[in-house]
C-alpha cells in the first residue's frame, strides 16, 4: 500500500508563490508516474499537472502552464509543485495522485488514471 501525504497549502495574495509537496510513504521505484489535481467547492476535480518518474517527461493544464512547475525527488520519495503568480481562481483544495504501473491510454490527465490519493491540502489565493 501506498500513503501520499500534502503539505505546503496554505493562503497566498494573488501574484505570490507557494510550494505543495507530496511525501510517498515508501521507495517509489514501482511508481510510474505522480500527479497533481485539485478540486474547487462545487467543481470536478481537475489535472494540475503529472511527472513520469523515468525520464521526467512533464505534463501541464493550459490554465497553469508557464506559472505552475512539477518536479521531483527519487530520492526522497517527494514530488513538488511550485505554484508561481497564482490566482484567486487557483483556489482549491490540491491532491497528490500516484499511478502505479503503466497503463495503456492513460494519458496522466484524468483522476482515473491513477491508483493512490492524498488526503489535500487547501489552497487559498486572495485578490
Amino acid at each position: 500500500q501506498v500513503q501520499l501525504v500534502e503539505s505546503g497549502g496554505g493562503l497566498v495574495q494573488a501574484g505570490g508563490s507557494l510550494r505543495l509537496s507530496c511525501a510517498v510513504s515508501r521507495r517509489t521505484f514501482n511508481i510510474y508516474a505522480m500527479g497533481w489535481f485539485r478540486q474547487a467547492p462545487g467543481k470536478e476535480r481537475e489535472f494540475v499537472a503529472a511527472i513520469r518518474r523515468i525520464g521526467g517527461t512533464t505534463y501541464y493544464a493550459d490554465s497553469v502552464k508557464g506559472r505552475f512547475t512539477i518536479s521531483r525527488d527519487n530520492a526522497e520519495n517527494t514530488v513538488y509543485l511550485q505554484m508561481n503568480s497564482v490566482k484567486p481562481e487557483d483556489t482549491a483544495v490540491y491532491y497528490c495522485a500516484a499511478q502505479k504501473d503503466y497503463k495503456l491510454g492513460s494519458s496522466l490527465r484524468r483522476p482515473s488514471d491513477y491508483d493512490y490519493w492524498g488526503q489535500g491540502t487547501q489552497v487559498t489565493v486572495s485578490s
